[in-house]
C-alpha cells in the first residue's frame, strides 16, 4: 500500500524584512504575522517598538535572526510629537493621566533651550513602564502590578534633537521633533524630561521610527504589501549595508567556517561582515588586537 506525503515547503531565504509597523500592533504581533507570511518559525525582530509607535521594525528570517542582537545596538531615528502641560503613567498617550497644568506661558526660546540641554551624551532614566529587567523581571510588569519601580539613569547619546514645529492652542503646546540617537534611548523619556525641565510636565503623543542603522522608511513595506509579496533582503546585502566588510581568501574562508581567527584589518571595534571569494556571507567577526574573532558563523 502506498501513501502520499505532502511535499515539504522549502525554507525561505535567510535575510531581513524591513516592516513599516502599524499603530496598535506589538512587535510580537508583527513577528507572528511574518511567521505566517514567510512560512517559518525562525523569525525575530531587532529593537522593540511600543504599540502606539509606527515605522521601521527590522525582522530577521531564518539565519538572519542571528544578526538581530547586533543590529539592535545600532543608532535609531524618530519623528515624534510631544505635548507639554500633562504627564502620564507611561510617559506617552497610552498611559493614565497624572497631572495637567497650563503650558501656554512657556516660550519658544525656552523650549529650544530645553531641547538643547537634552542633546549630546546624557544620563537618562528609562520609563517605569519599560522592558528593562529588574532582578530578572520586566519593569512594566512590576509597574502594572502597582509597584513603585526605581530605575537607574543610563548613559545614552542624542545625536540630534531638532524641533520641526511648535503648535499652540489655548494653554496647550505641542512640539514636533526629529531625533537621532543611540541604542537604548527612550523618546518617551525625552518628552518627560523636557516637560519636567520646563516646569509643566510632558508626554509623547506620536512616535514614528524612521531608521534603524542603515535601514530607513524608504526600504520599509507595510504588512499589506508583504502579504501580497514577501520581499526578503538577502542576508549578504543586509550585512554589507550595516557593517564594515572583510573579504577573505578561500583558505581564510575555510578557517572561519570552523570558527578560526583571522588577522585584524583595522575595521573598528564593532561587528564586521566576513565574505567568501564568491560573495557568500561566512560570519560576523569582531577585532581584538591583532586578530578578528567570529561572533556568529553562517556557513556549515
Amino acid at each position: 500500500m502506498s501513501t502520499s506525503r505532502t511535499p515539504k515547503r522549502p525554507a525561505p531565504p535567510s535575510g531581513l524584512v524591513i516592516v513599516d509597523k502599524p499603530a496598535d500592533w506589538t512587535s510580537h504581533d508583527v513577528v507572528g504575522k511574518m511567521r505566517r507570511i514567510a512560512g517559518t518559525r525562525r523569525v525575530g525582530h531587532a529593537g522593540t517598538l511600543d504599540p502606539m509607535a509606527t515605522g521601521v521594525l527590522v525582522i530577521g528570517v531564518e539565519k538572519a535572526t542571528r544578526l538581530l542582537g547586533h543590529l539592535a545596538l545600532t543608532g535609531k531615528g524618530y519623528d515624534a510629537t510631544i505635548r507639554l502641560g500633562a504627564t502620564t503613567t507611561t510617559d506617552d498617550a497610552e498611559g493614565e493621566p497624572l497631572t495637567e497644568v497650563p503650558a501656554g506661558h512657556v516660550t519658544d526660546d525656552e523650549i529650544r533651550k530645553g531641547v538643547a540641554a537634552l542633546t549630546g551624551p546624557i544620563m537618562q532614566v528609562p520609563p517605569q513602564v519599560s522592558a528593562i529587567k529588574i532582578n530578572g523581571e520586566r519593569a512594566y510588569k512590576r509597574a502594572r502590578a502597582g509597584e513603585e519601580v526605581e530605575l537607574q539613569a543610563r548613559p545614552v547619546t542624542v545625536h540630534a534633537f531638532e524641533i520641526t514645529a511648535i503648535r499652540r492652542e489655548g494653554e496647550g503646546v505641542e512640539i514636533d521633533a526629529s531625533v537621532s540617537c543611540s541604542s537604548g534611548t527612550y523618546i518617551r523619556s525625552l518628552a518627560r524630561d523636557l516637560g519636567a525641565a520646563l516646569g509643566v510636565g510632558g508626554h509623547l503623543t506620536r512616535l514614528r521610527r524612521t531608521r534603524v542603522g542603515p535601514y530607513d522608511l524608504s526600504a520599509a513595506r507595510t504588512i499589506e504589501q508583504l502579504t501580497e509579496e514577501c520581499l526578503i533582503m538577502p542576508i549578504e546585502e543586509a550585512v554589507a549595508a550595516a557593517f564594515p566588510r572583510m573579504d577573505v581568501t578561500a583558505e581564510e574562508a575555510r578557517l572561519v567556517a570552523h570558527g578560526g581567527r583571522l588577522p585584524a584589518r583595522g575595521l573598528g571595534s564593532g561587528p564586521i561582515g566576513v565574505f567568501a571569494p564568491d560573495g557568500t556571507l561566512l560570519a560576523l567577526a569582531e577585532e581584538h588586537g591583532r586578530t578578528a574573532k567570529p561572533l556568529a558563523v553562517f556557513v556549515p
